[in-house]
């Protein structure tokens, strides 16, 4: 269906792929692996995709980045169709009262690797940075906070590492280290808060922008 309306099966992997990984950009040939479509196709539908405005590009290391636009007009209705959100849904208690019956639910899109996350433990925060997001402000790649199980930990990057094709670096600690070490202001946390991140969990609505 979602081809038939947005004209290619290639266009809607990219868009899948862009809307799920907000602040996080791709070249063309980590995009080809990722969606398993031929380069040509790609190429020509990243070109339809940045004249709109749904995409920015960037030059790196001789590389050409790409990036889903969070400025664009209509960002947050597609990030709905193509970022994994949650549905609405409600509780109705009594016919008569429709207006207290309604259930307000966070329509945000979940990652795509918070399920994958939260099998190390009881995950309370989970960021993605430095290579992820090409930002070189922080000094590692994932930071886990909650109370986790080191093996599933070490599992999860793994297997994760192997996906990227790329070693990753990575924090792991308890909620209470976390928060204390926000509060004096920790060298470390707060060059992953002011890095260029995803949030993959937040689940106690923690102030991640400094």
């Amino acid at each position: 269906m979602f081809e038939q309306l947005f004209g290619s099966k290639t266009r809607v992997k990219l868009l899948q792929l862009f809307f799920s990984n907000p602040n996080r950009s791709f070249y063309v040939r980590e995009i080809t692996r990722k969606i398993d479509e031929q380069i040509n196709s790609v190429r020509r539908e990243l070109s339809n995709l940045l004249s709109i405005g749904i995409l920015t590009s960037d030059a790196n290391n001789n590389r050409l980045y790409y990036e889903v636009n969070q400025d664009y007009e209509n960002y947050k209705p597609l990030a709905m169709i193509f970022g994994s959100a949650t549905k609405p849904t409600g509780v109705t208690k009594k016919d008569d009262e429709p207006a207290k019956a309604a259930k307000e639910v966070d329509l945000s899109p979940e990652h795509p690797m918070a399920k994958a996350a939260r099998a190390t433990g009881h995950v309370e925060l989970a960021i993605l940075t430095g290579q992820f997001t090409r930002d070189d402000g922080a000094e590692v790649d994932i930071l886990l906070v909650g109370d986790l199980n080191q093996a599933k930990v070490n599992k999860f990057v793994s297997e994760l590492e192997e996906a990227e094709s790329k070693e990753l670096r990575y924090a792991v600690m308890p909620l209470k280290d976390y928060s204390y070490r926000v509060e004096i202001h920790d060298r470390f946390i707060n060059g992953i808060l002011s890095a260029k991140k995803q949030i993959v969990i937040n689940n106690q609505d923690f102030p991640i922008n400094q």
